[in-house]
């Protein structure tokens, strides 16, 4: 039995849609910020932030993108290579540059006032950068799908690519339609039917 800890619409849903997509038993908890910020979750998640993962060992662990590795690396599918091959060389590199680069970008994006010693002063400057770097960002990831980040066959990076589509201001659409790639893929992705569970129960 997996436990997923996690708020919807936030960096759980990856996870979430790769433990449906793989038929893993598994239960979904969702954290209250502040009951996140307690010493009870903080041992799951010193950080205090949202998800965890419970493994069936008792064993937790945060970062979304280190869930998704693991589920896809100890439950072999089609949705991730084999580790050790080039191929799953190229799936951490996405899945990195996902977690890195565009997570993060979100972050100063949606946080601009925690990203500068001026506080809500240099918000608005942070916060212009971080939405330039988005377009950017998403820009290498539409120059890589082909059409799918690891070539002919959807995988896990995809599915994660999806779930931070779906954090674009103003809206997804607005994203999709500067990437047309990028918008096929969301619309293959979002027609999968553990997706679409996933999205209705973090609506």
């Amino acid at each position: 039995m997996y436990k997923l800890y996690g708020r919807p619409g936030s960096g759980s849903v990856a996870p979430q849609i790769l433990l449906e997509e793989l038929g893993l038993t598994h239960e979904v908890h969702w954290v209250d910020p502040t009951v996140a910020q307690g010493a009870e979750y903080r041992r799951l998640n010193p950080t205090g932030k949202v998800p965890a993962l419970v493994l069936p060992d008792g064993t937790a662990m945060f970062e979304s993108v280190a869930m998704v590795v693991h589920l896809t690396d100890c439950h072999p599918s089609t949705l991730a290579p084999r580790p050790g091959t080039p191929a799953h060389a190229k799936y951490l590199q996405w899945m990195v540059y996902l977690s890195s680069t565009l997570y993060e970008t979100y972050l100063r994006y949606y946080y601009s006032d925690r990203y500068s010693s001026g506080g809500m002063n240099d918000a608005p400057r942070v916060k212009e950068k971080a939405a330039g770097d988005l377009v950017t960002a998403f820009g290498v990831l539409e120059d890589g799908l082909h059409p799918y980040l690891l070539g002919a066959e959807i995988s896990a990076a995809d599915l994660y690519l999806f779930m931070l589509s779906t954090w674009f201001h103003p809206s997804a659409d607005a994203l999709y339609r500067q990437f047309p790639r990028l918008s096929a893929l969301a619309k293959t992705a979002a027609a999968r039917p553990a997706v679409a569970k996933v999205m209705a129960a973090n609506a």
